[in-house]
């Protein structure tokens, strides 16, 4: 993309209302605007982020066994109160009446419409277990929408939903999640640590809350710092396999027997335990949460399985979400500097920004061109008649992994400056050895 006729509405001074540096950060290098109280449009630049973080999301609920599909955004009120919910979800459900005076809702969750689905498609339990995810808005009327993107009202969610005969297969379809989000999060360049937490409206006896550190954030966290080199990734030395119940067990014995909690459940005397050296502590943002829930929503909504013996069993049932459209705000949270960004590799909206110094300049607009060429959608040319302090500012605040700087010196003798956004380190390079590194 050319900078020069790109839509990214870039400012210079910080928006009175943005208190955090996610949300102030997300304005200014024009990732999203304010459309209404808690609700935000996703610009080009913010939108590329958005979909890196939602298809990693992807791939690991999909290397996990989960199964794709898409549910609507307006449900009917009568699934709900099946469950018993609808009265008492409360005034952040925001409650619809169409033309024919049918009571709908806009969902802030999918644990009815899913059984409702499950409860008309599968019969037996040849057909289980089955854990099945979509991407979806949700809407949630927060009594006060803050933070930008971290507390809004209008979201991007994944949410995931598992079924299964007893409830040795419901723990080992939580484990698989719980480690489909480690990887998630090891793959988005994020640190988070699984604490133990409260089922909240949802429901359910077994629940964790996945937390990132960060200065800004909502709760003080407390965690023993053998979490910092758990290696989740099936190249890491765990070794970790969805597929194997052993695998799953180890695990998952390695993610509660290290010490970390929130301040609602710390424990002081088992922090005591922890070798001095070891403790961590600070504030974390909650990026996901899983639950198992049992029988919660299949028995309060009659949805059962034939078993082996021909009885009808209601299923177990867990939920597992991630906040997509939060995480972009929470990667900046704890990748940032006083000037701006600082994307992970794997998230970041282009690999790296190429830069003309001096345009108008033969070799140096041959030079860009010729690298614009060979990185194509993955690079932004800053190719505008702007002062260079203005494209590094602007390079700096999107936050581009890497920065190609080209200068009219530079390019006579057939060399570019290498920049690393994370470490601010420079090199001077041939074009192709800067290829090479991206």
């Amino acid at each position: 993309m050319r900078l020069s006729r790109s839509f990214i509405p870039t400012l210079k001074e910080t928006p009175a209302e943005a208190q955090i540096a996610s949300h102030r950060l997300m304005l200014r290098a024009g990732l999203v605007r304010q459309t209404s109280a808690g609700i935000y449009a996703w610009l080009p630049l913010g939108f590329r982020v958005l979909k890196n973080i939602e298809r990693i999301v992807r791939e690991e609920q999909d290397a996990a066994g989960a199964q794709e599909l898409l549910m609507p955004t307006i449900q009917p009120a009568e699934l709900w109160r099946e469950s018993g919910r609808y009265d008492d979800y409360g005034e952040e459900m925001l409650r619809i009446t169409d033309r024919r005076e049918r009571e709908m809702l806009y969902g802030p969750t999918n644990e009815e419409m899913i059984t409702d689905l499950f409860r008309q498609s599968v019969r037996s339990y040849r057909e289980m277990p089955q854990i099945l995810y979509h991407i979806q808005w949700k809407f949630r009327d927060e009594m006060r929408p803050r933070f930008g993107v971290m507390r809004g009202r209008e979201f991007l969610m994944k949410d995931a939903y598992s079924f299964d005969m007893d409830y040795a297969g419901a723990v080992v379809s939580y484990r698989k999640m719980m480690l489909a989000y480690m990887r998630t999060f090891q793959r988005l360049g994020l640190k988070a640590i699984p604490m133990e937490a409260e089922s909240g409206p949802i429901g359910g006896d077994l629940s964790h809350e996945f937390i990132i550190l960060a200065p800004t954030g909502e709760s003080q966290v407390y965690f023993d710092a053998a979490f910092e080199q758990i290696d989740y990734l099936p190249r890491g030395g765990g070794g970790f396999s969805h597929d194997n119940a052993d695998d799953l067990h180890r695990f998952f014995t390695q993610m509660t027997t290290h010490y970390a909690a929130t301040d609602e459940k710390h424990d002081l005397a088992a922090w005591e335990k922890v070798a001095p050296e070891h403790r961590r502590e600070g504030r974390g943002i909650e990026v996901g949460h899983i639950f198992h829930f049992g029988t919660k929503y299949s028995k309060s909504m009659n949805c059962t399985v034939a078993a082996p013996d021909g009885a009808k069993v209601h299923p177990e049932m867990g939920s597992y979400g991630i906040g997509v459209s939060r995480l972009v705000g929470a990667v900046i949270e704890a990748s940032h500097d006083d000037s701006g960004i600082i994307w992970p590799d794997s998230v970041a909206p282009f690999k790296a920004v190429i830069i003309n110094l001096r345009r108008g300049d033969a070799v140096c607009d041959a030079m860009c061109e010729a690298l614009y060429a060979r990185l194509g959608n993955t690079a932004l040319y800053d190719d505008r008649d702007e002062r260079a302090g203005g494209k590094f500012a602007d390079a700096d605040l999107m936050g581009h992994p890497w920065q190609i700087i080209v200068g009219p010196r530079g390019a006579a003798a057939g060399k570019v400056e290498l920049k690393r956004r994370a470490t601010g380190e420079r090199t001077e390079v041939t074009p192709e050895e800067a290829l090479g590194r991206l």
